[in-house]
């Protein structure tokens, strides 16, 4: 329908939920899934929009990210991530942290590499947001942008053993348990942790890519 159309805004959920006859759980566990996959995207304070969240675009930013490479982004998210993990412990409301918890269990329950990636991004993008600090968000949605691509799905979902799987798993249940628990050190040393094994991991992926 064209009121849905990219970039339209989505009636609030008591409203949407009633035109589909829906029940409000049913509707915000059907919107999750959408704002995962990156189909909607919502702003707070201000209501859910149809299409992909709006990313920075400096002029230079379509330039870098054609000439980057994962190395590159695995740099800056060593720098950004741990540090939006460590802020996130001391900043999180109660509510944002159920948020990670459920993401959390959404990521754990997986049973495929795509429906990981959705919720392993969405649970990432979580923790940033909870840093309460927009300007490093919008760092982060840029170079997270960049992990969209087509070609680092791809080496992601190859590298992603069943040992890799049970070893992230570990690692996200540990920071966010971290966050939970108040302690910011743990936080930011779990994430630094769980970022260098993710690099290891895709990057062993490339290389066997690149010798084929």
């Amino acid at each position: 329908q064209p009121e849905y159309a990219a970039g339209n805004q989505l009636p609030p959920e008591r409203e949407l939920a009633t035109r589909l006859k829906l029940s409000r759980s049913a509707l915000r566990e059907g919107l999750e899934v959408l704002e995962a996959e990156g189909r909607i995207w919502r702003h707070v304070g201000q209501g859910t929009f149809v299409g992909n969240r709006p990313t920075p675009q400096p002029a230079a930013l379509s330039m870098i990210t054609a000439r980057t490479s994962p190395s590159e982004v695995f740099e800056a998210r060593l720098m950004i991530e741990p540090l939006l993990a460590r802020m996130a412990a001391l900043r999180a409301t109660e509510a944002e942290i159920g948020q990670m918890q459920r993401l959390l269990e959404k990521s754990e329950a997986a049973h495929d590499a795509k429906t990981w990636e959705l919720w392993d991004g969405r649970l990432h993008r979580a923790i940033a947001e909870a840093a309460h600090n927009g300007l490093l968000l919008s760092i982060f949605d840029a170079f997270n942008a960049m992990r969209r691509q087509a070609r680092w799905s791809t080496l992601r979902q190859a590298a992603l053993t069943p040992a890799r799987h049970a070893a992230y798993c570990a690692h996200h249940r540990a920071y966010v348990d971290a966050i939970a628990g108040r302690d910011p050190q743990r936080a930011e040393d779990v994430m630094r942790r769980h970022i260098e094994a993710v690099r290891e991991g895709l990057l062993g992926a490339a290389a066997v890519a690149a010798a084929e």
